[in-house]
């Protein structure tokens, strides 16, 4: 298992997402739900999946889901969100998430990683084809 220990956020990326768990998330020693989590993941994700798609998704598939620590409240989370798969009507995000832990002392921690499949639906919620790329960035494709 790698080290999931390190001093920074991840360089030269910028977060889907940043939030921070309240009371209410967390059960009563302070340990942050799983669901909690998995819901913000869940959204994180389906931002790039929307912009890659043009929009409405649908969340088909939750490929894999790791916590690989503990959250608590306090914790200033930050989900990263990266598209890796593009089907005709799928599409596939990685999603990181990193604690921001004892912030004056600046530990960061990678709590979660998880990977999920979306499908662009059209007004009906069927399944639509994904546009091209050239259509979404006005470039000859």
């Amino acid at each position: 298992m790698t080290d999931t220990h390190q001093s920074c956020l991840p360089v030269g990326k910028m977060p889907e997402l940043r939030v921070m768990p309240m009371p209410a998330d967390a059960n009563v020693h302070g340990d942050v739900f799983g669901g909690w989590i998995m819901a913000q993941v869940d959204i994180a994700g389906s931002l790039p999946a929307v912009r890659r798609a043009n929009g409405r998704v649908a969340t088909i598939a939750v490929n894999s889901f790791l916590f690989k620590q503990p959250v608590f409240v306090g914790d200033l989370l930050s989900f990263y969100a990266e598209v890796v798969k593009v089907g005709n009507t799928s599409i596939t995000v990685n999603v990181e998430v990193y604690a921001e832990r004892n912030r004056l002392q600046a530990e960061t921690v990678k709590v979660t990683e998880a990977t999920l499949t979306y499908v662009a639906t059209d007004e009906q919620r069927k399944p639509r084809p994904i546009p091209p790329l050239s259509t979404l960035t006005g470039q000859p494709g």
